[in-house]
């Protein structure tokens, strides 16, 4: 029987003073306007000083220049530490680890290791490159035989859409972890219940390190639910009716993101849970406002009006 935790009581009450952390995703800009936007959004995040920021890998290395100079600017002009994100989809061995050991070299010292989306798209059929890493697996043990990166790497609390059953799914996650793994950062998911499951379900097959929960504060409840459908997340039909009928009103639709956003974190913070990993989008407003209200704010200084 599920017990009612009185509301003064409540871990979330408490986390202006309680040790919550968080880090966040960005993606590489394609454009100097993103780039600018991004820049923008780093700065806004900074001061809430998470414990690390990461940036994305297109697909078969598809933005591994861009990636690269956004580490390398995130590492040299602010007090950040950043995690770049690396596959093994579509490129040799030799090519990875020239590039696992150019971030080593550079100061990286955390990276987050992934099979990787086919090169067709999600939803394609995965095809290892005949000389390369075949599966995340395999790229995280091959990192750890370079340098002693921290590594994270990717979980689904709903499984892969990949996977056939829980079993396959485990057993794939086990091998990342039994490879080196320091970390396990999940999918973004909007059903609290199925984080708890899969923590049941990692526990049981003994892995034991740390699972960090990834939340997606909503911008565009249209191009969430079309991602979601390739990932495997599913929408709740109370998220669903909370965002109906606010498709040309943006301001509304921000206030209703953030407020989901924050019950979900809070309640997981009920749970439990202290550490929470956001995918930006490479927008300030929504983490901000979710990490203020987790107590991050107060390392934060006080915005002055004009």
């Amino acid at each position: 029987m599920t017990t009612t935790i009185p509301f003064a009581a409540r871990r979330s009450r408490q986390t202006a003073v309680a040790p919550i952390t968080a880090s966040f995703e960005f993606f590489p800009p394609k454009s100097d306007k993103m780039a600018a936007n991004l820049w923008e959004t780093v700065q806004r995040l900074e001061p809430l000083a998470p414990s690390f920021v990461s940036v994305t890998y297109g697909a078969g290395g598809s933005t591994r220049e861009r990636t690269h100079t956004t580490v390398e600017r995130i590492l040299n002009e602010t007090g950040l530490a950043p995690a770049a994100h690396l596959t093994c989809v579509g490129s040799p061995k030799s090519e990875v680890d020239a590039i696992v050991r150019d971030y080593w070299d550079l100061g990286v010292r955390h990276l987050v290791a992934l099979r990787g989306d086919p090169l067709e798209g999600i939803g394609a059929r995965y095809k290892p490159h005949d000389e390369g890493y075949a599966y995340a697996s395999d790229l995280v043990a091959g990192i750890k035989n370079i340098a002693n990166f921290d590594i994270s790497v990717s979980g689904y609390p709903e499984k892969h859409p990949e996977s056939g059953n829980w079993q396959i799914e485990i057993d794939n996650l086990k091998r990342k972890v039994d490879a080196g793994a320091d970390r396990i950062i999940t999918q973004y998911f909007f059903d609290n219940d199925l984080f708890d499951d899969y923590l049941d379900r990692i526990a049981a097959a003994g892995i034991n390190i740390p699972v960090v929960p990834g939340i997606l504060p909503i911008h565009n409840f249209e191009q969430t639910m079309v991602f979601s459908a390739k990932c495997g997340t599913s929408i709740p039909d109370w998220l669903a009716r909370r965002f109906a009928g606010l498709k040309n009103d943006a301001e509304t639709r921000k206030l209703v993101g953030v407020s989901i956003a924050c019950e979900q974190v809070m309640d997981l913070v009920d749970r439990g849970i202290s550490d929470f990993h956001f995918y930006t989008m490479n927008r300030a407003d929504l983490t901000y406002a979710i990490c203020h209200m987790l107590g991050m704010g107060h390392q934060a200084p006080e915005k002055v009006a004009a």
